[in-house]
């Protein structure tokens, strides 16, 4: 798979097709946990990354609003996605982890599609500080997070997954 460029702004919907289903594929493919929340990459920056979610009922909670665990997880493959661009990270050297994630849910999406900006406030050589928030349709804050990852030794895998190689992100 061809790598993303380091520097810029990269609009997905902007990229040829293939380099779209490439990114999907990167996404979606090997974690089904990204699959069955349809999360989606919009646009990758040198230091920031969003990414979109459908409000649908794979992410409703038993009340039928969308589940705080599913912002959660957009949330933490955002800020993921731009700490990995925003720092010294080393894919195929070193793992990223999520240290810290601070959810502050405020308030109920409109429409069908939310959005999650996360932004590096500082990359050190070992954390790395994301700030992201979470928007609807309509530009709504529905949720803020602060967000920090380690970059730490490359660790194996708890269950290896055919076809990933060492320098695949870990998201």
């Amino acid at each position: 798979m061809t790598s993303t460029p380091r520097s810029g702004t990269v609009r997905v919907a902007d990229l040829p097709p293939e380099r779209r289903q490439e990114l999907h594929a990167m996404l979606r493919d090997s974690t089904p946990l990204h699959r069955l929340l349809a999360l989606e990459m919009v646009e990758i920056g040198e230091r920031h990354a969003v990414l979109s979610m459908p409000v649908r009922p794979e992410a409703f909670n038993s009340t039928g609003n969308l589940h705080g665990g599913a912002i959660a997880t957009l949330i933490d493959v955002a800020a993921g996605t731009a700490a990995a661009r925003g720092s010294g990270f080393k894919p195929g050297e070193q793992s990223l982890v999520t240290a810290d994630l601070h959810v502050r849910y405020l308030g109920r999406p409109h429409g069908d599609t939310v959005f999650a900006r996360a932004e590096v406030l500082k990359a050190g050589r070992q954390l790395v500080i994301v700030e992201c928030r979470v928007t609807d349709v309509e530009d709504r804050v529905i949720a803020a997070a602060d967000f920090s990852m380690m970059i730490v030794p490359l660790r194996k895998p708890l269950r290896p997954v055919d076809g990933a190689t060492a320098t695949d992100p870990d998201l």
